[in-house]
């Protein structure tokens, strides 16, 4: 071998090292860099579930672990801990990631929405309603929405959907399982009698004209149903939905004014009619007929569809002076209100959204919250912050452990514990957020079979 070939050979060999070399410093930085982001992926995930079980222990202290509405269950052995849930919910803190799967954190404080239900890649999530401990009355309806008496439908809030979208596609269902199972032979006045005027009410009132039926719907109250009772300015949380002879509604907030004028638009072009302010007092079958009684008429229809609120009407203190024509139930105009001295009764989120809306809208007003309980534990985070910074302020004035007593004229008379003598406090406006008391008698009385729903699937992915 002659000096050239091993020359060459010794070139080859050391560029060769080099690139061996270079080779090895670019992997190995690689694979250090990776090392390092995954330790703080891991470190970071970590820290989140650690305080997330902290938020768990303080939610099980605070009694926030107990759902009062529609909620998730994650099946631990299917969720992956992706988060989609987490991102998808509307409210905060509802779900967090624990040890690397999903948990329901303030189940209290969860409204329903199901965008948690329709967001897991992996279906792992189920909407149920009521636990062990705390059952929830619920009408029995069958998967198409049907009651035990034949032609008699539920549909939205009354049956356990409280989401806006999901309220609006059962209305429409209900409609269209309607007409499968109309008998067009019988004698009616209408073809079909819908009760309520909510987001389902005015679903099934779309989908009826669509199909040309012969259609009334009565609500108690005004357009809007629930919604309706919403502060003019609260931001109501939606997702796009597709409503009868509209199309899509591509909106995933609104305001209840904006929600309400799309309704009031679609029913105009429609020419569609609601009966306001018209309150139904009894429904009954005979043979394929149902007669509707009214506080204005009776109604004869083939099939009727009960599209009403789970919280029936609002529930009252009973106190002398409730009747009085400043105490109402509901706050629809705050930005009117000024240099009043209004009291708020009620620990919910309405009753301590109504109180901050009131406050903020004339510095001039004094506002005082009255509840029966020693702190707000089942309010959502937002709402317990702004609350603590309004009282702090001395925006807002609190008094817990109260209840009214008499409202007069210019004064409400409250009894709090600890002390002998009642607290009279000057007063010009009375707001009482006490609930609503649920139409289970009327159901019973009508003859709806009623049952008590203890953590059972209303919504999953199987059905």
């Amino acid at each position: 071998m002659d000096i050239l070939t091993i020359y060459s050979l010794a070139n080859e060999e050391t560029y060769l090292s080099e690139i061996y070399l270079d080779n090895l410093i670019t992997y190995g930085s690689v694979t250090l860099v990776s090392l390092v982001v995954i330790l703080i992926y891991l470190w970071a995930k970590r820290r989140t579930s650690v305080r997330n079980i902290s938020k768990l222990r303080f939610a099980a202290e605070m009694g926030l672990h107990e759902p009062v509405s529609l909620h998730p269950v994650v099946n631990q052995d299917t969720c992956i801990g992706s988060g989609a849930c987490i991102t998808a919910c509307p409210e905060k803190d509802i779900l967090g990631i624990v040890e690397g799967k999903a948990h329901v954190i303030n189940a209290a404080r969860c409204v329903g929405h199901g965008a948690c239900f329709h967001a897991c890649p992996v279906h792992a999530i189920a909407l149920c309603i009521g636990t062990e401990k705390r059952g929830v009355e619920l009408p029995h309806v069958s998967q198409e929405f049907e009651t035990n008496i034949p032609g008699l439908f539920i549909a939205g809030e009354l049956g356990g959907m409280a989401l806006i979208k999901n309220a609006v596609e059962q209305g429409k269902q209900s409609v269209q399982f309607f007409l499968k199972k109309m008998k067009r032979n019988v004698n009616s006045e209408y073809d079909l009698v819908i009760v309520g005027a909510g987001p389902a009410g005015i679903s099934a009132t779309l989908e009826a004209a669509r199909n040309k039926l012969r259609c009334v719907t009565i609500e108690q109250d005004t357009l809007g149903g629930t919604v309706f009772s919403f502060p003019r300015q609260k931001v109501v949380m939606t997702s796009p939905m597709d409503l009868p002879l509209y199309g899509q509604v591509k909106v995933r907030q609104t305001s209840k004014t904006g929600l309400l004028e799309i309704w009031k638009l679609v029913l105009n072009q429609n020419e569609i009619l609601i009966n306001e302010n018209e309150r139904v007092e009894h429904i009954e079958k005979n043979g394929d007929v149902f007669s509707v009684t009214t506080t204005k008429d009776v109604y004869t229809s083939k099939g009727v569809i009960l599209a009403i609120g789970r919280r029936g009407s609002p529930r009252k203190l009973g106190v002398p002076g409730e009747e009085k024509e400043k105490v109402a139930y509901r706050l629809l105009e705050p930005e009117l209100i000024s240099g009043k001295n209004v009291l708020v009764v009620g620990g919910g989120d309405s009753a301590i959204e109504s109180a901050v809306m009131i406050a903020d809208a004339h510095d001039t007003n004094r506002v005082t919250i009255s509840y029966r309980g020693e702190t707000f534990s089942r309010i959502k985070t937002e709402n317990a912050e702004r609350i603590s910074i309004m009282a702090a302020n001395n925006r807002i004035r609190l008094i817990f452990n109260s209840n009214v007593q008499a409202i007069t004229d210019n004064k409400v008379i409250l009894s709090v514990k600890d002390k002998p003598i009642p607290v009279e406090i000057e007063n010009d406006l009375v707001y009482i957020f006490a609930g609503g008391t649920l139409p289970t008698a009327f159901l019973q009385k009508i003859g709806i079979t009623v049952t008590e729903k203890r953590g059972e699937a209303i919504l999953k992915h199987d059905d």
